[in-house]
């Protein structure tokens, strides 16, 4: 049966990666588009609030929830006591509490909650993660460096309390180094860099090591000009695996590095075949690993004062 799908939040994530493809899939149908902001698109319902949205009748067997993480656990829980099926974009919400909330909910009401990390999907982490499975891992090394200019346009929630910051990419970077890697990651030490007139780092640096005693140090920045960096290195007895792109690219050492077709929305594409799934056999799939790290980072950090950001 097809999924009547509702998209909660229609902003740049939700209108250039979850969109087209809800459009494409054959599991889905677009039933409703609900946002403050904006119009929708033409010829589907669209309403400014998702209790307008309930109380319209029409039909909805599931929602994604794209809006600001500071508000994400209030739309699901709504959401899930319709008795809908609940896909969350990355983070699942602000706090590590909430997410538990949604989780118990949930399984209350027999629904679907999907906490999705689309990184995961990039077409180089499944090669990378066998790879690494049969070696040594000695060291990693993650550079995240992009800027917040061209990606978060105008977007003032990522910089206020629970909008994460440098972390909102950052913990893009976590979901892909706690699967490729196999054992959990603690922090040691964070410094993290917050402009005097913001709640949240504009770059942050992170100190992590595995329960084997294997380094991982990460380098995050919102103020990087000119290329962007989304880098994973990770030294090994066999030589040093490179992801590069945010997890596009791969290279081994021995420059053997055969990757699958990857094609437009490589990623969302994948997560919405696992919702599908999901939903198909009633199950929910809810890793806080990334957004735990991140909490970790926050509360062991030190927190610098830097010069105010000018917007």
């Amino acid at each position: 049966m097809t999924i009547r799908l509702a998209l909660i939040g229609f902003g740049k994530i939700a209108q250039d990666q979850h969109l087209p493809v809800v459009q494409a899939s054959p599991a889905f149908t677009l039933a409703a588009t609900v946002s403050k902001h904006g119009q929708g698109i033409d010829g589907t319902p669209h309403f400014e609030d998702l209790a307008d949205l309930i109380a319209s009748g029409i039909a909805v067997d599931a929602v994604s929830i794209c809006t600001p993480p500071q508000v994400r656990r209030a739309v699901a829980l709504q959401a899930i006591a319709q008795g809908w099926h609940v896909f969350l974009e990355k983070p699942p919400a602000s706090t590590l509490a909430e997410v538990e909330l949604l989780r118990t909910a949930a399984e209350e009401q027999a629904v679907t909650l999907f906490a999705s990390w689309h990184s995961r999907y990039a077409p180089a982490v499944e090669p990378a993660r066998t790879w690494l499975a049969e070696r040594e891992i000695r060291a990693v090394k993650v550079t995240w460096r992009e800027d917040v200019r061209v990606w978060h346009p105008g977007q003032q929630w990522i910089w206020q309390p629970g909008g994460f910051g440098v972390f909102d990419p950052g913990i893009n970077a976590l979901s892909i180094v706690t699967h490729i890697l196999p054992r959990p990651l603690v922090v040691e030490q964070a410094a993290l860099d917050i402009p005097e007139n913001l709640a949240a780092p504009i770059a942050a640096r992170v100190s992590l090591r595995d329960t084997a005693g294997v380094p991982v140090v990460m380098d995050l920045d919102f103020r990087q000009e000119g290329p962007q960096s989304w880098d994973i290195a990770v030294e090994t007895d066999a030589g040093t695996l490179t992801l590069s792109k945010g997890g596009d690219e791969l290279a081994l050492p021995d420059g053997d590095a055969t990757l699958p077709a990857a094609g437009d929305h490589a990623e969302y594409a994948a997560l919405y075949a696992r919702f599908a799934d999901l939903v198909q056999v009633g199950a929910s799939d809810v890793d806080v690993t990334p957004l735990r790290l991140v909490a970790d980072a926050f509360l062991s950090g030190r927190h610098d004062r830097v010069e105010a950001l000018i917007e």
